[in-house]
């Protein structure tokens, strides 16, 4: 790669002859690039500045590139149209560490860009079992793939009512990863995740504005997935289960309507006032399923609520857990691998903010963005579903996983945030 573009880190200002607060400058090789290494958010952006320049491809080299620098700028510097690698410079447990990186972000990103009609929640469940197959050890994952008529038969209410109004099958998809070679170990950990291929809000109908980008709703899955593959390659030695909850919110005669009350395998009772608030209801089955092998952990990850970005921007994921000593100590995984995570309030009395008069709660509150607290009420429905009080259970909400439009920092798309974070939580728990 020596007829690569150079990128080098230097802690030293750019010359006064090219501006105040430069970033790039040209050298002989390539550019430098004028920041301290740990200032992660300026190498990000100079990785942006480095996409707007045209540049394809370029190498990293001399001296005081970090992981986390070097990866900064590659999540600056790549688009949905441009994936692919940079060459990465460091010892080789670095560049191996940022090929992992790479591998696991890159399919998450490709996938969640991905256009709702070339991916059916069967066709999700397939891909990510595919994907996880590929990086773990033969003979170490076995799958099972859940859908159609057969979700009801087997009472998994929610995922089958907010697809049955598409004529492509929801699905679950439960993975088992076990490297124990013990068909008896005990499951540590089970991933949920939120697969709604696209979300038109059912008859609940969002407007074109905000449906135009909801291809990428089911960025929970993709984040979950690629979070284990990641932990896969990592080393990660501990049974755990994925669990994807996908189907297309669509509206047709079949669709589920206003109104409706969905008896789930629990005995909680769910009367449905708003259809784009469907992300909950398919993870409730997710997390009753999750549940059944008494993991230790439990981890969903959703892009769930409008609230969550409302109250965090969209460079933090928002964190709910009842169980606080684990959410302090997903924080800290969250600070060890450089993603923005953000606690937000969660209670035992929050599931009782959206009442019904009709079942035991509703799925949401009948205004626009289930009202205030809207991403606090969605986390309270979903600890209804949840084993032991809510112990060990952590919900993130994935406002930072997708950019609508560009900016200073981000390329639209999808941004991967969260698979480090849950990686992290899976090997360090």
């Amino acid at each position: 790669m020596s007829d690569l573009i150079q990128i080098r880190l230097s802690s030293a200002a750019a010359d006064a002859k090219w501006g105040k607060n430069v970033l790039l400058t040209p050298d002989a090789a390539g550019y430098q690039l004028h920041v301290k290494a740990a200032d992660l958010r300026a190498v990000q952006k100079a990785g942006r500045q480095l996409d707007a320049l045209g540049i394809q491809q370029f190498q990293l080299a001399g001296d005081g590139w970090t992981v986390d620098s070097q990866w900064a700028l590659y999540q600056g510097f790549c688009t949905a149209k441009k994936l692919g690698a940079i060459g990465w410079t460091g010892t080789d447990a670095e560049q191996q560490q940022l090929q992992q990186l790479h591998q696991t972000f890159s399919w998450a990103k490709a996938i969640i860009n991905q256009t709702p009609e070339d991916l059916a929640p069967v066709t999700l469940a397939e891909q990510a079992a595919a994907f996880v197959q590929s990086v773990a050890p033969a003979g170490t994952v076995s799958t099972e793939i859940i859908a159609g008529s057969t979700l009801l038969e087997q009472g998994w209410v929610g995922i089958h009512a907010v697809g049955r109004g598409s004529e492509r099958d929801p699905a679950m998809l439960v993975l088992d990863y076990n490297p124990t070679g013990q068909a008896d170990a005990p499951v540590f950990a089970a991933l949920v995740g939120k697969g709604i291929t696209f979300d038109s809000g059912g008859y609940s109908i969002k407007a074109s504005e905000g449906m135009v980008t909801m291809k990428c709703d089911m960025g929970g899955a993709a984040t979950v997935t690629a979070a284990l593959a990641l932990a896969i390659l990592q080393g990660l030695n501990k049974r755990v289960q994925l669990i994807l909850c996908c189907a297309e919110n669509l509206i047709s005669g079949g669709a589920f309507k206003l109104g409706d009350i969905l008896t789930y395998k629990n005995g909680v009772t769910v009367e449905i006032v708003n259809t784009d608030a469907e992300g909950r209801l398919v993870l409730a089955d997710g997390l009753q399923k999750a549940a059944e092998a008494a993991p230790e952990l439990i981890i969903d990850a959703a892009t769930l609520t409008g609230a969550a970005m409302n109250a965090l921007g969209s460079e933090y994921n928002a964190v709910f857990a009842l169980d606080k000593a684990l959410a302090q100590r997903v924080l800290g995984y969250a600070e060890q691998v450089q993603e923005g995570a953000w606690q937000l309030p969660l209670e035992k009395w929050h599931q009782g903010q959206c009442p019904s008069p009709y079942a035991d709660t509703a799925n949401s509150r009948p205004v626009k963005g289930g009202g205030t607290g809207g991403a606090s009420n969605a986390a309270g429905f979903l600890s209804r579903f949840v084993p032991n009080d809510g112990k060990g259970w952590v919900h993130l909400d994935l406002a930072a996983a997708f950019h609508n439009s560009a900016n200073g920092f981000w390329a639209a798309g999808a941004t991967g945030m969260g698979i480090r974070l849950v990686a992290q939580t899976l090997t360090q728990e």
